[in-house]
Order: structure tokens, then C-alpha cells, then sequence
């Protein structure tokens, strides 16, 4: 399942330095705008101590963690829905993406040039948001239009549904609001919803970029992000990319977290990155766990067993019988899938389970 987060945000703001601490990618990261012009791609591993865990009890030959994609967008800047800077290209390239990070400079540094000559994360923003839901605004005048003939000439009963979302995404737009803020009715409409690409409509984590100090506990700048985003269906997750970039230079884990400790940190900052983002796309994992490989999937939170098996081989939901499931606690309580087994502790379940975070499966198939 290849799934991707767009890191986005104004240039200069700490986008470059934080993708190359999160990914496998490496990244231009300078003090002038727009020093990344095509975007950057990584995958990054999802941290899950219940691999680590479950490849210590079992030893096996290999151990595969799920990932994520994390591309590297090139800053916006005002104007950008009508071309300016890279404007085009950036709305694209964000239109590809699963879920956005939103990076906000919220640190002070004379060193550092902010295009916008202060530092403000609250307009931040707002500049972003306004060159995004103008093009959404673009987007959904011209499907309203289309939409509008199909339901009074042709009496296109799912045209008058749509019609009835769009106005409602309409109005949020024309007053400032993102298209997430539009609350839907049913699973019809989400259906819907998806199929029209917008770009405000794109789940979002706000990264507040602070300075060393302000890693573990936030600051003033923090705080006005979170008040202009609290009526918003948003994340915030407070790192500061130097910091990281510090860390991610450290070969040992025994110094990392001696040095998160002194920090105050409990866990880097990455780490809470990748697991807001693995969640911000509403994911979820199963694990299968054996002497060959100990593996972790990755499927969306609600997926039914047949769902689930596909994510290891299409032949697997094509001709699915049943599936055998152990919860992780009693996996590890009881040491062994024998043991679970003989507890009674193994289910087996049909197609109509639905997955839960954490469980260990093995599907039995015929095709």
C-alpha cells in the first residue's frame, strides 16, 4: 500500500532539514528560498515496538516494518494559484499526496531569512490556506457548473447530490474555510467527496518548527497556532528540526537518548512525526509473525479480513475462506501461536471481521 505525506509550508520555514531527518531521502536544505524546486521522496519506516517485541520472541530470518512516503514539497509563496513562484508545480504535486504536513516556522533566528521579512506562523498559514482554497474554489465552480446541467436536464439523482455538496463546499471556500471543515452527511458522500481531489479536503498535521529550547514544552507561537486552528479537523505536533537533524547524526541509541532525556523529550520528535502520520491517514496495522519473517501491514482502520489479506497477495482476497486471528496482548502473555492455540485464545473469523489495530493473522485461501 504506497501511501504519501506531503511536507508543505512557506520557503525557509525548515521543510528540507525535517525531511531528511525523517526519511531515507536527502534533501537541498539552504537559507534562500525555493533551493527545492522538483519535490524529494523518501520512505520512512513506521516506529512500532510490538515488531520489535514479536521478532524477539519468534528470531526470525527477517523483520519488515510498514512505511510511509514522504515527499519534500517546494515552499509557496502568495500567488501561487495564479502561477506565482512554483506555484502550478506545488499545487500539483500536493493534489499526488495522501495527507499533508504542514511545516510552520515558529522560532526566532536573525540568521535565518523569512520571505516575508517576520515571523508569524498564524499567517503562514493563512497564505497557504488562501492559495489552497482558491484553487479548490476553481475546482468546485467548475464542477458545480457541470454538475448543475446534469441535475435539472438530465435528472441526474447522484448529479443533485453532488450539487448539494459542492454548494456546501462553495460556501465554506468563499468564507475562508478549508473544504475538511464541511462535515459529511454519509458514507455516500465521503465517496464523493474523495473523487473530487481538493486540496483543502486533505487530512492535515501542523508541524510547529521551534528552536532547541521550545522542543519539549512549545512556545507563544505555538500557542497562537493552536488557537487559530482549534476549530479546524487538524493534528499539531510540536519538533524542532535541529534538534533532529543533531540526533539523526547519532550513531548510537544509547546516546540518543541520553540526549533527548537532557532535552526533556521522552521520544524524538520524528518518531512522533511518523506515527502522527501513519494515523493522520487513518492506518492502521496487522502483523504476521513466523520463524521466516515478522511482519507489520498496513491497511485503513475499518478494512474487513478479505480487505486485509489483498495487502499481502491479490490471490489471497480473491479466494478467501477464513482467516485465524490472535490479539497481540495474548500473543505475547502466552509466548507462542501454539500456545495461543491451545489457550483458546486463536480465533478464527470470517469475512465480515473487521481488523482490529495490532492483531496477528494468518489467512487461509483457495483459488
Amino acid at each position: 500500500m504506497s501511501l504519501k505525506c506531503g511536507i508543505v509550508g512557506l520557503p525557509n520555514v525548515g521543510k528540507s532539514t525535517l525531511f531528511n531527518c525523517v526519511s531515507s531521502g536527502k534533501a537541498q536544505s539552504a537559507n534562500f528560498p525555493f533551493c527545492t524546486i522538483e519535490p524529494n521522496l523518501g520512505s520512512t519506516n513506521v516506529p512500532d515496538k510490538r515488531l520489535e517485541v514479536l521478532a524477539d520472541m519468534c528470531k526470525p530470518k527477517s523483520v519488515v516494518p510498514a512505511t510511509v512516503d514522504i515527499v519534500d514539497i517546494a515552499g509557496l509563496v502568495k500567488g501561487a494559484s495564479k502561477g506565482e513562484g512554483l506555484g502550478n508545480q506545488f499545487l500539483a504535486n500536493i493534489r499526488e499526496t495522501d495527507a499533508i504536513l504542514h511545516v510552520l516556522r515558529c522560532f526566532d533566528d536573525g540568521n535565518v531569512v523569512h520571505v516575508d521579512g517576520s515571523v508569524d506562523p498564524v499567517r503562514d498559514k493563512e497564505v497557504v490556506d488562501l492559495e489552497l482554497q482558491i484553487k479548490d474554489l476553481e475546482t468546485v465552480e467548475s464542477r458545480l457548473a457541470k454538475s448543475v446541467k446534469q441535475a435539472t436536464t438530465g435528472g441526474d439523482k447522484n448529479a443533485r447530490k453532488l450539487v448539494d455538496l459542492l454548494q456546501r463546499y462553495k460556501e465554506a471556500l468563499e468564507n475562508g474555510k478549508s473544504c475538511r471543515t464541511v462535515e459529511l452527511v454519509n458514507e455516500e458522500e465521503a465517496a464523493m467527496a474523495k473523487d473530487l481531489y481538493l486540496l483543502t479536503n486533505k487530512p492535515v498535521m501542523y508541524v510547529c518548527n521551534v528552536d532547541d529550547a521550545s522542543a519539549a514544552t512549545g512556545n507563544a507561537y505555538v500557542e497562537a497556532v493552536r488557537e487559530a486552528v482549534k476549530d479546524e479537523n487538524a493534528e499539531i505536533l510540536v519538533i524542532s528540526a535541529k534538534t533532529e537533524s543533531e540526533i539523526a547524526e547519532m550513531d548510537s541509541y544509547e546516546d540518543r537518548q541520553m540526549f533527548l532525556e537532557e532535552m526533556g523529550l521522552k521520544e524524538s520528535g520524528v518518531v512522533r512525526l511518523i506515527q502522527g502520520a501513519y494515523h493522520l491517514l487513518g492506518l492502521q496495522t496487522f502483523f504476521t509473525a513466523g520463524a521466516d519473517e515478522c511482519r507489520a501491514w498496513t491497511i485503513h482502520k475499518g478494512d474487513k479480513a478479505p480487505k486485509a489479506a489483498g495487502v499481502i497477495h491479490t490471490d489471497f482476497e480473491r479466494g478467501f475462506i477464513r482467516a485465524e486471528v490472535i490479539k497481540y496482548e495474548d500473543y505475547v502473555s502466552l509466548g507462542s501461536e501454539s500456545a495461543a492455540r491451545a489457550a483458546g485464545k486463536l480465533a478464527t473469523e470470517g469475512k465480515d471481521y473487521v481488523v482490529q489495530d495490532g492483531d496477528i493473522m494468518h489467512f487461509l485461501f483457495n483459488v
